[in-house]
């Protein structure tokens, strides 16, 4: 079974629609006991990174979710929740994360630039070997709404990199069981459905 997390701060229903489409079973969980007895954990999410730890540990879910991420539990964050991964954002610049992966969330600093950046680009895959990427061609359209994205300390974490008009981002980050992009997976037609099939059956 895989829990779509409720925090009240993602499009839930489109979420597990496509899981559900793709063969995966689904249940959308709020409380502590839902992590605990998923097989996999998908973390939806958009709006602001102090918004969503608030709502995490609101609903008493922030340290199960993080204990089950330090525990190897399959888990696939998705915008607001892969930025929850890291240690800081500058949204927010008093609320500490998740931690899983040190690093800060910075918002996009490039002059001119249209924010959020809103729509298709394309995805240059890094790390070829990943089990998230089998079957999927590199320089796939994904579809994003940000303007912020994670700087992982550890480079070796940046599975994915997109380019905005010049300035480059992770878009999609992992280690072993642990996946997540910064683009809706869900929105980006056969290319997110591919991701999200590799993780369900990975």
């Amino acid at each position: 079974m895989i829990c779509v997390v409720d925090y009240g701060m993602g499009n839930l229903r489109s979420v597990s629609k496509a899981v559900e489409k793709l063969g995966g079973q689904v249940e959308v969980g709020s409380k502590p006991e839902d992590l605990e007895k998923a097989e996999k954990i998908i973390l939806p999410g958009v709006g602001a990174f102090g918004d969503g730890t608030k709502e995490l540990k609101a609903r008493k879910l922030f340290d199960p979710l993080r204990e089950s991420l330090l525990q190897g539990k399959p888990f696939f964050g998705i915008c607001l929740g892969m930025q929850l991964l890291f240690e800081e954002s500058e949204e927010s610049p008093e609320v500490k994360g998740l931690g899983v992966f040190q690093g800060k969330v910075r918002r996009f600093r490039k002059s001119g630039l249209k924010i959020p950046h809103m729509g298709w680009n394309q995805m240059k895959i890094r790390e070829t070997r990943s089990k998230a990427f089998q079957d999927l061609a590199d320089s796939s359209f994904f579809y994003f709404v940000h303007s912020f994205y994670p700087v992982p300390k550890d480079r070796s974490v940046i599975l994915g990199t997109c380019d905005y008009e010049g300035e480059g981002f992770p878009a999609f980050v992992g280690k072993g069981p642990l996946w997540a992009s910064q683009f809706h997976p869900e929105k980006s037609q056969d290319a997110g459905l591919r991701i999200l099939r590799n993780f369900i059956f990975q």
